[in-house]
């Protein structure tokens, strides 16, 4: 069976809200991977302790990562017109929709999802997330929480999901289409972009914004959580 297997960390639950912080990715041809991709992504978020706790990828990682726009060109590339297969793949693939009509490409894609089809198939464990199953089936993972780590343990549940239940059940390892339709986000304004620079300065907070990566709201949002945490600069009205 050929296919691909694309997994995600991000800095949040929200497509709109938060930004993807690392792409694991392999190709697997007749039920062998065959190439992989692996990058940080600098999506110009501040990188919460909870998810550094969770992940293992600290703000100066990110930092290090491309674009968010050379990100979802990278990953459309390497999919292709290959079916995807995720654990829960319509929350990584709402984050990538988002970025692709930000990006104005095309991104309409079919998946077979682990997470649907431990659901429907498996009695045991009683909680379907990726940890529970791999802990439940001995797959090992080097990283837990790595974008690379968590394709390759998906790539193992989901061969041992189809040698268990392909010939009994046929049907549920159908492709079915990704439906997601987000609106194209609008990009941040001078204006914004100029006072979250002087608003990081002025309160000397270790945090280089990529603002070119952030959209308005995005902007404002990250503004209005420095702005909680630190308070305003005298003097100066907001620019949001």
């Amino acid at each position: 069976m050929d296919y691909i297997v694309l997994d995600l960390e991000m800095t949040g639950l929200s497509p709109k809200r938060d930004g993807i912080l690392e792409v694991g990715a392999l190709r697997v041809r007749d039920d062998k991977e065959t190439e992989s991709i692996e990058f940080f992504v600098d999506s110009g978020r501040m990188i919460t302790p909870e998810i550094t706790e969770l992940t293992g990828i600290t703000q100066e990682m990110a930092a290090t990562g491309i674009t968010p726009d050379e990100a979802i060109r990278q990953v459309a590339k390497f999919v292709g017109g290959d079916v995807w297969v995720g654990h829960n793949v319509i929350y990584d693939y709402s984050f990538l929709k988002q970025l692709a009509v930000n990006a104005g490409i095309p991104f309409e894609k079919t998946a077979m999802d682990t997470l649907r089809l431990a659901r429907k198939l498996m009695r045991e464990p009683e909680k379907k997330s990726l940890e529970n199953l791999c802990a439940f089936l001995d797959i090992h993972r080097e990283r837990e929480h790595r974008a690379l780590d968590d394709a390759r343990a998906t790539h193992q549940l989901f061969q041992w999901l189809y040698r268990t239940y392909g010939a009994e059940c046929p049907e549920v390892f159908v492709p079915q289409p990704l439906l997601y339709h987000p609106k194209r986000q609008t990009p941040a304004t001078k204006r914004q972009k100029r006072y979250l620079k002087e608003l990081v300065e002025y309160h000397k907070i270790d945090f280089e914004p990529s603002v070119e990566n952030l959209t308005r709201s995005e902007v404002s949002r990250l503004t209005d959580r420095i702005i909680a945490q630190y308070g305003r600069m005298p003097g100066l009205k907001d620019a949001h």
